[in-house]
């Protein structure tokens, strides 16, 4: 719901520059990070830093690609091409964490791949830019969450969403300076910060869940951003959905949905 809340505000300021919006999204985040972690007497430094740091690195730039693709495409649509992510993440958990995949799983990763073809066949509002965007971020959200699949409870979530925010403050930051910066009014500035708070606590349960279950079944439970932030698209900013765009997303949830539940059913009964 965090994120959903956050998407909506994205889409409303999509009108600002991508990275401007990555700085103001971790801002937030960070100084709220910040706060908990020292009036909890949670120590700021790392125990496997060099995972932190790639981590954090791998996330702006997700981040970044998405908030671009929010500019090229309905919001609803570019959320649920980005949550291909378990797909990518199932395939790279296999390879590098040695995860087991099920066979009827990789008939569901199908379906969710029809799905991507049925939204950008048949949604005129969606162009080729947009999609490449939003796969690309999924891609590089599959890469972070194995990456804090494997710092495990080595460090603690707040300290992993902190390193995050840091990295991209200053990356969200150069990238202003370099690409340009449009002053914000003062309700412009509050969804602005609001971005920041919204995105601190999804990031930190997002953590949370990832650190302690594996990457291919924890995953495919984020698409219930997608059912909200639909909601968000249709109603606040008229976004209008075709059937078989509809039908797409669809498939893209359904399907990944069912591979954790058929996971699950799976494991209860070894």
């Amino acid at each position: 719901m965090a994120f959903a809340f956050m998407n909506g505000i994205i889409k409303y300021l999509v009108h600002f520059p991508t990275f401007e919006l990555v700085f103001f999204r971790s801002l937030g985040s960070l100084f709220l990070t910040a706060g908990v972690l020292r009036s909890n007497d949670i120590s700021f430094r790392p125990n496997r830093p060099f995972l932190l740091i790639f981590r954090g690195i791998l996330g702006v730039t997700s981040m970044s690609l998405f908030f671009a693709a929010a500019h090229y495409i309905p919001i609803g649509s570019a959320v649920t091409i980005r949550y291909i992510s378990p797909l990518f993440a199932a395939v790279l958990a296999v390879w590098l964490l040695r995860e087991r995949v099920l066979p009827l799983q990789w008939l569901f990763y199908f379906l969710a791949f029809v799905g991507v073809v049925c939204i950008k066949g048949f949604d005129a509002q969606v162009n080729t830019l947009g999609i490449v965007l939003a796969i690309l971020a999924a891609f590089f959200s599959a890469l972070v969450y194995l990456v804090i699949t494997k710092i495990g409870d080595d460090d603690h979530p707040l300290r992993v969403v902190f390193f995050f925010m840091l990295i991209a403050v200053f990356t969200g930051f150069a990238g202003s300076l370099t690409f340009g910066w449009v002053m914000p009014n003062s309700m412009e500035f509050i969804l602005l910060l609001l971005l920041g708070i919204f995105g601190y606590f999804g990031q930190l349960y997002m953590t949370k869940a990832f650190q302690q279950g594996e990457a291919s079944s924890v995953a495919p439970v984020k698409y219930v951003e997608v059912i909200f932030t639909l909601g968000v698209g249709i109603f606040i900013f008229d976004e209008v959905y075709p059937f078989l765009s509809l039908l797409g997303m669809f498939l893209i949830v359904g399907s990944l949905t069912a591979s954790v539940l058929y996971k699950n059913h799976r494991r209860v009964e070894v």
